[in-house]
């Protein structure tokens, strides 16, 4: 029954996400359902980073409890880096990205041009492995990206969407406290 959550978590992501199908038209295809969570994912996130003013990159809450959070820009090479690595597992490929120190990517992709690149670049890979994904092969046991362990290819597919909510909303935050209104509550 492990199975279950992810594809329960795919569903209710595919309904609030604004996803919708014909009433009367048959199921749609499972890698058409995650493709339209990772095209959520990428318009939310990437107009986000988008609207981050460059100056606005190095950003991170000093106020309160806040002594080792990421910065905006750690925060979307984090969100990108992981995606590259449960993309890359999910269609049976090496990760092409160097993961840095906790997920956070390559040291040297600074400033926000880069930034935004590097975003673009784990969007496209996870179109490829949303778009893989089907009813037959959704259960293959594949390598983990975090660790020995092996788990489900709609397990990591299923990564893209949590994780880089998770990490969406920390950065509106962030966003919110520099004066900025995430494009996607305009």
């Amino acid at each position: 029954m492990s199975f279950m959550r992810p594809l329960l978590l795919a569903c209710t992501l595919a309904a609030i996400s604004g996803t919708a199908f014909a009433a009367d038209a048959p199921a749609p295809p499972l890698s058409k359902v995650f493709d339209s969570q990772v095209r959520q994912v990428e318009s939310e996130i990437g107009s986000l980073a988008e609207a981050m003013p460059a100056d606005k990159y190095d950003f991170a809450p000093t106020n309160g409890e806040f002594k080792t959070v990421r910065t905006f820009s750690l925060q979307m090479t984090h969100i990108a880096t992981v995606i590259y690595e449960v993309s890359s597992a999910a269609l049976g490929e090496k990760c092409p990205v160097a993961t840095g120190k906790n997920e956070n990517g390559d040291a040297d992709i600074r400033g926000k041009d880069a930034v935004v690149k590097y975003l673009k670049g784990s969007f496209a890979l996870a179109h490829r492995a949303a778009n893989a994904l089907t009813a037959a092969n959704m259960m293959d046991m594949l390598q983990s990206p975090f660790g020995d362990g092996k788990t489900t290819r709609i397990n990591l597919v299923s990564i893209i969407a949590w994780h880089s909510f998770d990490h969406y909303g920390q950065s509106v935050v962030y966003a919110r406290m520099n004066k900025i209104v995430p494009p996607a509550s305009r």
